[in-house]
């Protein structure tokens, strides 16, 4: 009888340690979509919205010519246009995984969510650059779309597998230790049964 009610006990810890993990797991992917939402519209701002400049410069299509002109510049000058390109999306290689609850340990769900991220972070990008077509000021580059999938890469290989390891650690704290169900008594013949040679 006391061994029911201990595996019961243990059972009973598994559930709350559980619900508590699911439930931080939740709040965590409500902050990651708040987050992604106000920094889209940080970025739509930035990259969207009409500039008043006496000349712009011709649309860049042929990919690294942009990044060679950036380096034409100098290193301090150079340094600070690349990497504007490469910050601009990164913050979608943390924010994308964790809004979609793709923080799964394994090894295989692991190179996914990196493919997953850049194609999201490279389609982002691309969109932003038909968007700035049509606006008056901002000048199409392909290089930003190189430069902004970079980073979205970068900051997704820098941050995710940490939080990954994070949170098995807190899903580990909060489930607490396993419990162990002790023999139960069993009937006076299943150990004479269990040595009898079975024929199959």
């Amino acid at each position: 009888m006391a061994t029911g009610w201990r595996v019961l006990a243990g059972v009973q810890r598994l559930e709350a340690g559980g619900s508590a993990a699911t439930a931080i797991h939740f709040r965590l992917r409500l902050l990651a979509v708040a987050l992604l939402a106000a920094h889209l519209l940080v970025v739509g701002w930035l990259t969207l919205r009409p500039l008043d400049v006496p000349w712009a410069a011709a649309a860049n299509l042929d990919p690294f010519e942009g990044i060679r002109t950036d380096l034409a510049y100098g290193p301090l000058e150079a340094a600070r246009r690349i990497g504007e390109g490469l910050v601009l999306l990164a913050p979608l290689g943390v924010l994308l995984p964790m809004a979609g609850g793709r923080l799964a340990p394994s090894p295989l769900s692991a190179w996914s969510s990196l493919a997953r991220t850049a194609a999201a972070g490279a389609l982002a990008s691309v969109c932003i650059e038909m968007l700035q077509t049509a606006v008056p000021g901002q000048v199409v580059d392909v290089d930003s779309v190189l430069l902004n999938t970079t980073g979205v890469l970068l900051a997704h290989v820098a941050v995710v597998p940490a939080l990954r390891a994070r949170m098995r650690r807190s899903r580990g704290a909060y489930q607490g230790a396993t419990p162990r169900i002790s023999r139960v008594g069993l009937g006076p013949w299943t150990e004479v049964l269990s040595a009898v040679p079975r024929e199959y």
